[in-house]
């Protein structure tokens, strides 16, 4: 998670912290996550101006991510002071229902499955 214009990181959840490191919060996006290209700061800078939130594909490491950006806004005030991002790579492919065995043992007929604690993908 960013907040104003520098885009400084205010919230790196385990994962980020795992990838960009602890030393990370409390710097600018720009200059703690070297990794990332243009476009996905233009995405978050897009996305603090008009206060909506975008997506697109980049490419990090040779490898297809997406990067979803939505605007954090004061309740009080509905001003946009920063944004929250998330990136999922191309190759980690989500459960969809299609995808769901049918009938799953020990679950009434059209039950579906637990993925995860109080998570169902559907």
């Amino acid at each position: 998670m960013c907040r104003g214009p520098g885009h400084v990181v205010v919230y790196g959840n385990p994962a980020f912290v795992a990838v960009y490191g602890a030393a990370t919060i409390g710097l600018p996006a720009r200059e703690s996550l070297l990794d990332l290209p243009p476009g996905a700061f233009a995405l978050l800078d897009a996305v603090l101006m008009r206060g909506r939130p975008l997506a697109r594909w980049i490419q990090i490491g040779g490898e297809d991510w997406r990067l979803t950006v939505a605007p954090r806004s004061d309740p009080g005030t509905g001003k946009t002071y920063g944004v929250a991002f998330h990136l999922r790579a191309r190759s980690d492919v989500p459960v969809v229902a299609s995808e769901l065995p049918q009938e799953v043992p020990g679950q009434p007929p059209g039950e579906l499955p637990h993925y995860g604690p109080g998570r169902r993908f559907a």
